[in-house]
C-alpha cells in the first residue's frame, strides 16, 4: 500500500512532456519584423554616415588651402637671358667672279610713305582692341554701407572702383581693389563684364599701401560669366622705359569699362612709404581725381595699378600707377590670405656715392620712425642705417623689404644698425615685434 502511494506520489516524473507547436505564422512575423528593423537600421546609419562624412573627412583629413604664387620679376634676369642667346651664325658666301653671266637681281627699293590718318586711326583701333580684350579681367567693386541722417532716417550709401582678377585658385576668384572703397561697409559686390553682379568679401589687405584682395567662391559664378572673364596677366613692369605706349582700363574717368592710350612720360619718381618705397609711373593719360583701375601695355600686361592718391603736386589731372612688380609679393600674400608684416620706417638706400660723400655705413638708412610702431618700441632712430635683419645682410631698402615679407606677425626679429656717434658709427642690436598695419 505504501509502495502504490509512493508511485503515485512520483507519477509526474514518467510523464512525457509534448512540444508545443511551431506557429509558423507568427514566426513570420517575427523575422519580416526583424528584417525591417535591419533594413530601417541601414538606412538611418547610412543616412547619418552620409551627412557627417564630410565633416569628419575635414578633420582627419584636411583639404589643403589652394596656393596662388605669383612669379616675380627682375630686370637683371632679363638682361642675362639676353646675353646668354646663342649667338646668331654668319654665312658668308664668295662672290661671283667677275666675268660669270649669271645675272643678280637688283635690290628692292622701299620707297618712304607718310603716315597718314587712316594708319593712325588703324593703330588707335588696334589699341582700343587690346584694351576691349584687357577689360575681360576688370571688374567693378561696389561698397554698400548703411547710416542714418541727421533726422534719424535710414540710407544707403555706394562707393565704387575698378578691380582687377589677379588669380583663381580653382575655389575662388580673386579681385584685387583699392580698401577705401570697401571700408567700413556692410556689404560688397562684384560686377564683372558681362553685368552680373556676385556678393564678395574681404580677403586680406595692406594698411600701407592702401590694397585689397577680395574673394568670390567659383560656385557663385555661373558658366556663362565664367566663360566671358579673364585673369589678368602681370607683366614686368621693371622693364617699362619712358615713351612707351600705356592703355588706361577700369575706370580712369570715373566711367566703367572706360578706355584711355597714351604715354609714358617718367619712371623715375618714387615714394618712401612705410617698411619700402615704390616705383611711381607717370602719364600723359588725362583721367580724374578718382580714377582707378590699371595701365597695361601694347600686349595686354598689366604694368602698373592706377592710385591716384600717390600723385604729385600738378599732376592730380593725369594718371599715376604704381609699378605692379614690386607690389607683386604683397599681392601673393594677401590672396594667400597672409598679412603684411610691419615693422614702422621709411628708409632710403644708401648708394656707393652717398657712402663715400657723406661717410655712412652701406644699408637701408631710417629716414623716419613712425609713431608708436614696433620700430619706435624696439629704439630705433632716426639716422641708423640697417645693415643686417635676423642674420640676413641688408644692403639697401628692397633687401629690407624681401626679408620682412618672409617674417610672420608676432615674432620677434634681431635688427643690427650702425648709429652715429661722437667717436663715429658703432654697431647696436635691437629687437622689434612684428605687428600688422591696421
Amino acid at each position: 500500500m505504501q509502495e502504490n502511494k509512493e508511485k503515485d506520489r512520483f507519477s509526474f516524473i514518467n510523464e512525457k512532456i509534448k512540444e508545443k507547436p511551431i506557429n509558423k505564422r507568427r514566426l513570420l512575423i517575427y523575422a519580416g519584423y526583424v528584417a525591417g528593423l535591419a533594413v530601417l537600421f541601414g538606412l538611418l546609419a547610412s543616412l547619418v554616415f552620409a551627412w557627417f562624412e564630410p565633416q569628419f573627412a575635414d578633420i582627419l583629413h584636411p583639404a589643403d588651402e589652394p596656393v596662388v604664387t605669383i612669379p616675380k620679376d627682375d630686370i637683371a634676369v632679363t638682361e642675362q637671358e639676353e646675353e646668354t642667346e646663342p649667338p646668331t651664325e654668319t654665312v658668308v658666301t664668295e662672290a661671283p667672279p667677275a666675268d660669270t653671266e649669271e645675272e643678280t637681281e637688283p635690290p628692292v627699293v622701299v620707297e618712304p610713305r607718310e603716315f597718314t590718318i587712316e594708319d593712325f586711326q588703324k593703330l588707335q583701333n588696334e589699341l582700343y582692341a587690346v584694351g576691349r580684350e584687357a577689360n575681360k579681367f576688370v571688374v567693378t567693386v561696389t561698397g554698400v554701407k548703411s547710416d542714418t541722417d541727421w533726422f534719424n532716417n535710414p540710407y544707403e550709401s555706394r562707393g565704387q572702383a575698378s578691380g582687377i582678377i589677379v588669380a583663381d585658385n580653382g575655389q575662388e576668384l580673386l579681385i584685387l581693389t583699392e580698401r577705401k572703397v570697401i571700408s567700413d561697409v556692410q556689404e560688397v559686390y562684384v560686377t564683372f563684364i558681362n553685368e552680373v553682379s556676385v556678393a564678395a568679401s574681404m580677403k586680406k589687405y595692406d594698411g600701407n599701401t592702401g590694397i585689397a584682395v577680395l574673394s568670390v567662391p567659383r560656385e557663385n559664378v555661373d558658366e556663362d560669366t565664367m566663360k566671358a572673364i579673364a585673369v589678368a596677366t602681370l607683366g614686368n613692369s621693371l622693364l617699362t622705359t619712358q615713351g612707351m605706349i600705356a592703355i588706361a582700363v577700369g575706370s580712369p574717368l570715373g566711367t566703367n569699362y572706360s578706355i584711355l592710350t597714351g604715354n609714358i612720360t617718367s619712371t623715375n619718381n618714387s615714394i618712401s612709404t612705410v617698411d619700402t618705397n615704390y616705383t611711381v609711373f607717370t602719364t600723359d593719360i588725362v583721367g580724374s581725381e578718382g580714377g582707378s583701375g590699371a595701365i597695361i601695355n601694347v600686349e595686354g600686361e598689366v604694368i602698373g595699378l592706377v592710385m591716384q592718391d600717390y600723385s604729385s603736386a600738378g599732376d592730380e589731372s593725369t594718371l599715376t600707377a604704381l609699378s605692379i612688380s614690386e607690389l607683386k609679393g604683397i599681392i601673393e600674400m594677401l590672396s594667400n590670405n597672409q598679412d603684411i608684416p610691419y615693422i614702422g620706417l621709411e628708409l632710403i638706400t644708401v648708394t656707393n656715392d652717398i657712402a663715400n660723400e657723406y661717410d655712412i655705413p652701406k644699408g637701408a638708412y631710417i629716414r623716419e620712425v613712425r609713431m608708436d610702431s614696433p620700430a619706435m618700441a624696439a629704439g630705433l632712430q632716426s639716422g641708423d642705417v640697417i645693415t643686417n635683419v635676423d642674420g640676413e645682410a641688408i644692403y639697401n631698402v628692397d633687401s629690407f623689404e624681401s626679408k620682412l615679407l618672409t617674417l610672420t606677425p608676432g615674432e620677434e626679429v634681431r635688427i643690427v644698425v650702425e648709429r652715429q656717434s661722437a667717436d663715429g658709427y658703432k654697431e647696436i642690436t635691437c629687437t622689434a615685434e612684428i605687428r600688422v598695419l591696421q
